[in-house]
C-alpha cells in the first residue's frame, strides 16, 4: 500500500501536471451497482455517486492539489474536493490515453512518448479524467481497492475521511514531544502496530515502520510505554530520516507503486529489513539474521539480536 513518501511523490508529480487545467470529462468502469453501505455508497463504486461526481467535476478547474496522510486531495474552482486514497495497488498516473471500444478499455495514445505508461502494471485503467488541453489524468489499480470520492472543500476536515487521523509526522510543529504524547495514547500497544495506526500518527505504514524500528533498535512488539527514552529519542530521528528519504528516493515500487509518469520509485533499492527475511543483519559489528513475524495481522520484518 502507498505510504506518505509514495503519495507525497504523486502529489508532487500532479502539481507539476494538472494544476489550472479544467476536467472537460470523467470516465469510470467501477461505479456498477448502488450500494447500500456508507464508505462505498460515497465513491465512484456507487453508480449513483458517480452520477453526482460527474456532474461536480466535468467543466471544474484544478486549483491544488495536496496531501493528508495517505489521501490526495484536488481541490477544484466549484468549492469541491476530490480525495483519493490509493488503498493497495492504485496509483494515477498522466499522458495521453485512447479508449479502445471493442475491448472497452483505455491504453496509453500509441503517439504518447512516454514508454513508461505502458509499464504492465500501469495497465489497469479503472478511472480517466479527460483534461482540457487533451491529456488525461488516469487511475490504475489492479485490486480495485482504491477510493475516489467528492467532498465540499469547506467540510474536508471534517469529513469521515480526514477527521481521525493524527499529525503529520515531517511538519514542523510534530517534535519529540508530540511523537511520544501520541504514541502514549496506546501505551500497551505494540510499537509496530501503533506507528501504523492513522488516529496516533498519519501516513506511516508497514514498510517504513520496519525501517524506522531497525534504525532506533526497538523489537515491533515492544510495548510502547516499556521503551526507554533514549529510544524514543531514537526512534523520533529514524522516523523523520526514513520518510525523508523515501520521498528523495520517490517512493518505494516494491510492489505496484509507479509515479504520476508510470516509473516506479527506488527506496525498494535501500531496505535495511522490510522484506529481507533470511539475510544477515546490515547494522555493522551485528551477527544477527533478519527475520519476519506478524505483528497484529501485519508482517515484521527485524533483526531478533540488536532489536530488543
Amino acid at each position: 500500500m502507498p505510504e506518505l513518501p509514495e503519495v507525497h511523490t504523486t502529489v508532487r508529480g500532479l502539481k507539476k501536471k494538472i494544476l489550472g487545467h479544467t476536467i472537460r470529462a470523467v470516465w469510470t468502469d467501477l461505479a456498477q451497482i448502488t450500494h447500500t453501505t456508507p464508505h462505498l455508497r460515497e465513491s465512484l463504486k456507487d453508480k449513483k455517486f458517480f452520477v453526482y461526481f460527474a456532474k461536480h467535476v466535468r467543466g471544474a478547474k484544478v486549483l491544488t492539489v495536496t496531501r493528508r496522510a495517505k489521501n490526495i486531495l484536488i481541490d477544484l474552482d466549484t468549492g469541491y474536493t476530490i480525495l483519493v486514497h490509493m488503498k493497495m495497488t492504485g496509483h494515477l498516473l498522466y499522458g495521453r490515453y485512447v479508449f479502445d471500444l471493442k475491448k472497452k478499455l483505455w491504453a496509453p495514445d500509441p503517439k504518447e512518448t512516454n514508454k513508461a505508461l505502458r509499464d504492465p502494471f500501469n495497465k489497469y485503467i479503472h478511472v480517466v479524467f479527460t483534461l482540457d488541453d487533451g491529456t488525461h489524468l488516469a487511475l490504475s489499480d489492479a485490486r480495485k481497492f482504491a477510493k475516489v470520492t467528492l467532498i465540499e472543500t469547506k467540510n474536508l476536515p471534517e469529513s469521515i475521511h480526514l477527521k481521525d487521523l493524527g499529525p503529520e509526522p515531517l511538519e514542523n510543529t510534530f517534535t519529540f514531544e508530540t511523537m511520544v504524547l501520541q504514541l502514549m495514547k496506546r501505551p500497551r500497544g505494540a510499537i509496530k502496530q501503533v506507528l501504523m495506526d492513522q488516529t496516533i500518527i498519519a501516513g506511516i505504514g508497514n514498510i517504513y515502520s520496519d525501517e524506522m524500528l531497525f534504525l532506533a533498535c526497538i523489537h515491533p512488539e515492544t510495548p510502547v510505554a516499556q521503551i526507554p527514552p533514549k529510544k524514543l529519542r531514537a526512534l523520533f530521528k529514524a522516523l523523520k530520516k526514513v520518510l525523508t528519504q523515501g520521498i528523495d528516493f520517490g517512493g518505494d515500487s516494491m510492489s505496484d507503486y509507479r509515479n504520476v509518469d508510470g516509473r516506479p520509485g527506488k527506496f525498494q533499492h535501500h531496505h535495511n529489513v522490510y522484506r529481507r527475511t533470511g539475510a544477515h543483519c546490515p547494522k555493522r559489528g551485528c551477527t544477527g539474521i533478519l527475520v519476519r513475524k506478524v505483528v497484529g495481522g501485519r508482517s515484521a520484518h527485524f533483526c531478533p539480536i540488536h532489536q530488543h
